[in-house]
C-alpha cells in the first residue's frame, strides 16, 4: 500500500476521528469518575470528621496530656471512614502537646504548613459567618501514596485536630478504570480501522476497476464496458462511463470506416494510375530521345511534360509506399549488412563522393532492409545536399544496442517553427511556394521505414550551425519478422505526417538500369532527397533515372 494511496489515507482519517473520538471520551468519563469518587470519599470523611469534632464524647479536659489527646484521637480515628488523627492543644503549663492515633505514621509533622496556617487563622464572625474557625482540606501525594489531610479546631479554645486518610484504594480503582478506557480505545481503534478498510475497499473497488477498464480503453480496446449494480453516485460514475465508451466506440469505427475507405480510394487511384502512366512514361522517353530533333518552339513544353510525368510517377509510386503502411501490409526483407559499405553504395550511386564526408568505421554490422536503408539514407543525405550545402558529414556509431547515423550539413539549419512538422505529410514550410517537384511523401516514408525496423529519426539543429537528422536502428533488426522473397516493409505503426520530400532518390519504377541523369528540385519544406541516378535501380519510392526530387524550406 503506497503512502499516497487513498486508501491508506482513508484508513488513517477514519483512525484519527476514531482515535479522538475515543481519547476524547476516554478523558470525560475518566475525569468524572475521578471527581465522583474523590469527591464522594473526601465528603464522607470530611462529614464523618466534623461530626467526631463536634460530638461530646471526644472532648478533652482543659490543659490535658499527651495521652490523653492520643486517647481522644484513637477514638476518633476507630469510625467506619478509617483514618488517622492527630489532636495538638496547650497543656497546663502552657506547652504545646500532641496526641496521634497511630504515632508511627502520622504526626504533626505530616501536616502541610499551607494547611496548618489556614486552619489556625481566625475568621471574622458576621451574619452569615457564625465561626470563627473552619475545616480546610489538601490532597497530597507521599512517597507515591495519595492522602486527603483535614484540619479544624474542636471548639473555640479547644483542641485543633488533623486527619490523614489514604486514597490509595481509590487511586487503584482509578488506575483500573484508565486501563479500562484505554482498551475500549484501543479496541474502538482497530475496529475503526477495519471499518475503513471495508469501507474503503466498498468505494475504491468501483475505482480500480473503473481505473482498468480506463487503461483498456487506452490501449484501445474500446469494446470494455463496466459492471453496473445499484443507484448511487459510482454507480452513475460507470454508467457515465459505458455510455462515453459506447459513443467513442461508434465514433472511432466511423471514422475507421472512412480511413479505410480513403485508404482504399488512394490505393485502388494509384493502382489504377500505373497503367496509363506506364504508357505515357515510354512516350515521354521517345520524346526525350527525339528532343534534338524537335522545333524549338515545342521544346520547353516536351521538356516540361517530360519532367511532370517523371514527378507524377514519383508522386504515384510514393502514394502506393504510403498505403502499405498505413494498411499494414509492408514486410522486411532482413541481411546482415556492413552500414559503411551500404552508406558508400548510396552515396556512389548518387554522385554525392564528392560532396559527402563518412565517418564510419567498416566492419559495423546490423541486421536491416538494405533498400529500405537506402531510401532513407537518399532522402537525409540529399535533402541535407539541397538545402544544407556541402560538404554533408555522414557518422555511424553503435550505442549499446542500437546503431546511430547522424547526417550533418552546413546551411543555415531547420526554422524552429517548422521542426515539429518535418516529418508531416505534405508539410510546406512555406506558404508562398505551395508547389514542390517533390511528392511531400519522402520523410515520411523514411521515417515510417525507420519505424518498421523498430528505430526513430529526428531532426534537431546543431549548435555549431546546420541541421542534423538522426537515425536510430536496432542492429538486431528489432521486432521485425524477415520474410524471404517479399516486395515490402513489415508491419509499422504509421507516423502521420512528413516533409514534403520524395523517397528513394535515384530508384526506378521499373526493373532494369537508367540512363538518365535527374535532379530533383523544389522549394517546400526543408528535407528531401535530392540526387542523381547513375544508371542504378535501386527500387523502391522514387522516380525513374535518379529522379528523387527534395522540397526546399
Amino acid at each position: 500500500m503506497r503512502f499516497t494511496s487513498l486508501r491508506l489515507r482513508l484508513v488513517l482519517v477514519f483512525g484519527l476521528v476514531a482515535l479522538t473520538a475515543a481519547v476524547s471520551a476516554s478523558g470525560i468519563a475518566y475525569w468524572l469518575n475521578r471527581e465522583a469518587v474523590l469527591t464522594r470519599t473526601q465528603d464522607n470523611t470530611l462529614d464523618d470528621f466534623k461530626e467526631q469534632l463536634a460530638s461530646p464524647d471526644r472532648t478533652v479536659p482543659p490543659g490535658p496530656t499527651r495521652e490523653d489527646l492520643a486517647r481522644t484521637a484513637r477514638a476518633m480515628s476507630r469510625s467506619g471512614q478509617h483514618y488517622d488523627v492527630v489532636l495538638v492543644d496547650l497543656d497546663a503549663k502552657g506547652h504545646t502537646v500532641t496526641g496521634s492515633s497511630a504515632p508511627g505514621s502520622f504526626s504533626l509533622g505530616d501536616v502541610p504548613d499551607t494547611l496548618k496556617e489556614a486552619v489556625a487563622r481566625k475568621q471574622k464572625l458576621t451574619s452569615t459567618n457564625k465561626a470563627s474557625s473552619h475545616l480546610y482540606w489538601q490532597r497530597v501525594d507521599a512517597e507515591g501514596t495519595p492522602y486527603l489531610i483535614a484540619g479544624a479546631e474542636v471548639s473555640d479554645g479547644g483542641p485543633t485536630g488533623y486527619l490523614r486518610k489514604s486514597l490509595s484504594s481509590e487511586a487503584d480503582d482509578l488506575e483500573s478504570l484508565a486501563w479500562s478506557l484505554g482498551i475500549a480505545t484501543t479496541l474502538a481503534l482497530l475496529v475503526a480501522a477495519l471499518l475503513a478498510q471495508a469501507a474503503a475497499t466498498t468505494v475504491l473497488k468501483p475505482v480500480h476497476r473503473l481505473g482498468i477498464a480506463a487503461k483498456r480503453l487506452g490501449e484501445g480496446k474500446l469494446s470494455t464496458r463496466l459492471r453496473v449494480s445499484g443507484t448511487d453516485e459510482l454507480a452513475e460514475l460507470s454508467r457515465t462511463f459505458n455510455d462515453a465508451a459506447a459513443a467513442l466506440e461508434q465514433r472511432v469505427a466511423d471514422m475507421s470506416a472512412r480511413e479505410e475507405a480513403s485508404r482504399r480510394f488512394v490505393a485502388d487511384m494509384s493502382h489504377e494510375l500505373r497503367t496509363p502512366l506506364t504508357a505515357i512514361t515510354a512516350v515521354t522517353e521517345v520524346l526525350e530521345e527525339e528532343i534534338d530533333t524537335l522545333d524549338p518552339m515545342i521544346e520547353p513544353a516536351v521538356r516540361l511534360v517530360v519532367s511532370e510525368t517523371r514527378r507524377l510517377n514519383t508522386l504515384v509510386e510514393n502514394l502506393m509506399e504510403v498505403t502499405r503502411f498505413d494498411a499494414g501490409t509492408a514486410r522486411l526483407v532482413l541481411d546482415d549488412v556492413d552500414i559503411a559499405d551500404q552508406i558508400t553504395a548510396c552515396v556512389d550511386a548518387r554522385a554525392w563522393l564528392d560532396a559527402v564526408e563518412l565517418d564510419a568505421e567498416r566492419g559495423i554490422m546490423a541486421r536491416v532492409d538494405p533498400r529500405r536503408l537506402d531510401v532513407i539514407l537518399a532522402n537525409l543525405i540529399g535533402n541535407a545536399l539541397k538545402h544544407g550545402g556541402s560538404p554533408v558529414r555522414v557518422s555511424v556509431r553503435v550505442e549499446g544496442p542500437s546503431l546511430v547515423i547522424r547526417v550533418r550539413d552546413h546551411g543555415p539549419g531547420i526554422p524552429e517553427d517548422v521542426l515539429p512538422h518535418v516529418f508531416d505529410r505534405f508539410y510546406k514550410a512555406s506558404a508562398s511556394r505551395p508547389r514542390s517537384e517533390g511528392s511531400g511523401l519522402g520523410l515520411s516514408i523514411a521515417q515510417a521505414n525507420a519505424h518498421i525496423h523498430g528505430g526513430d529519426i529526428t531532426a534537431a539543429n546543431s549548435p555549431y550551425g546546420g541541421a542534423v537528422f538522426t537515425l536510430r536502428l536496432p542492429r538486431d533488426g528489432g521486432e521485425a519478422d524477415p520474410e524471404d522473397g517479399a516486395d515490402d516493409d513489415g508491419p509499422a505503426n504509421l507516423v502521420d505526417g512528413v516533409d514534403d520530400v520524395d523517397a528513394g532518390a535515384g530508384a526506378g519504377a521499373g526493373a532494369g538500369t537508367d540512363t538518365g541523369t535527374g535532379t530533383g528540385t523544389s522549394a517546400e519544406s526543408r528535407s528531401g532527397a535530392a540526387g542523381a541516378g547513375h544508371g542504378v535501380d535501386h527500387g523502391g519510392a522514387g522516380g525513374k533515372g535518379g529522379g528523387g526530387r527534395a522540397a526546399g524550406r
